[in-house]
C-alpha cells in the first residue's frame, strides 16, 4: 500500500511514518511536509534514505502539488496543521488558512484520485475544556466547543 502522510516531520507524523515503516514493510510512504516551525527534516533522519519513503517539501494548501503528491498513494492520513494555541492567537488567519483550506484542498483531490481512505488527525481541544478532577471524558457525541483560533479550525476542518 502506497500512503499520503502530510506533517511528516513534525512530532507525532514523524513518529507515525517511523512506526508504519517497520509494522508494515511492504508499503510505501510520500511524507509531505512545509517544514515550518513544527516541522524538521532531523525527525525523519534514521528512515529517510529508505526506498520506501519519499519527502515532498511543500504547502498543503497548494492544489498543484497535493494533486501530484495524492496520484502517487491509496491512503491520505493527514497530520499537517498549524497548532499552539498562543500562536493561533497572534495569526488566526494562518491557521485557517493550513487547518480548513489546507483540508479541503487534500480532501478535493482525494475525492478526484478516488482515494480510498482518508484519515484526518484533529485534537480534543475541539470539544473545549473539562474541569481538573472530573471523571468525564470526551467521546465522539461531545458537542464542539473550541475556545481559540487554533480550536476553532480544527473544528472547522473536521465538519
Amino acid at each position: 500500500m502506497k500512503l499520503l502522510v502530510t506533517g511528516g516531520c513534525g512530532f507525532i507524523g514523524s513518529n507515525f511514518i517511523r512506526y508504519w515503516l517497520r509494522k508494515y514493510p511492504k508499503d510505501f510512504i510520500v511524507n509531505l511536509d512545509k517544514l515550518t516551525y513544527a516541522g524538521h527534516l532531523s525527525s525523519t533522519k534514521d528512515y529517510s534514505k529508505s526506498s520506501r519513503y519519499k519527502f515532498v517539501n511543500g504547502d498543503i494548501c497548494n492544489p498543484v502539488l497535493v494533486k501530484k503528491a495524492i496520484k502517487e498513494v491509496e491512503v491520505v492520513v493527514h497530520f499537517a496543521a498549524e497548532s499552539h494555541v498562543d500562536r493561533s492567537i497572534l495569526h488566526p488567519a494562518e491557521f485557517v488558512r493550513t487547518n480548513v483550506l489546507g483540508t479541503q484542498v487534500l480532501l478535493d483531490a482525494a475525492l478526484e484520485q478516488k482515494i480510498k481512505r482518508f484519515h484526518h488527525v484533529s485534537t480534543d481541544e475541539v470539544f473545549g475544556t473539562l474541569s481538573l478532577g472530573t471523571k468525564k471524558k470526551f467521546n465522539e457525541q461531545t458537542p464542539y466547543r473550541p475556545h481559540s483560533p487554533y480550536s476553532a479550525s480544527k473544528a472547522a476542518s473536521d465538519d
